[in-house]
């Protein structure tokens, strides 16, 4: 949980639009109630039967990870995973050159 929270206080403080969560379902509960509770927009995503994946952050940013569908990152086309990594901050280039490779370009 110290990870969330620090998560949590980069979000508000505007240091990141989205962050990506790993966790075990057994906090869901606990999770929702704190985010519900500090009036931030979030979704979940199975990754196993007990771990599952917490984005939360900009309503913007939450709509888009909601329309791909609830599906595993693994299951990610190659442009949701570019959009993905380009909302959570990661190196613009890198998310190029990595959307190029995907898709063998």
């Amino acid at each position: 949980m110290k990870i969330l929270i620090h998560h949590i206080y980069e979000y508000n403080k505007g240091l990141r639009n989205l962050v990506l969560y790993t966790m075990s379902t057994t906090e869901k509960a606990r999770v929702k109630e704190l985010l519900d509770n500090r009036r931030i927009s979030y979704c979940f995503s199975k990754v196993t039967s007990d771990r599952i994946n917490l984005f939360f952050g900009d309503e913007v940013c939450i709509k888009i990870i909601k329309s791909f569908g609830g599906k595993p990152l693994s299951d990610y086309t190659d442009e949701e995973d570019f959009m993905l990594g380009t909302m959570l901050g990661y190196d613009r280039i890198l998310q190029c050159e990595r959307y190029i490779k995907r898709k063998k370009l």
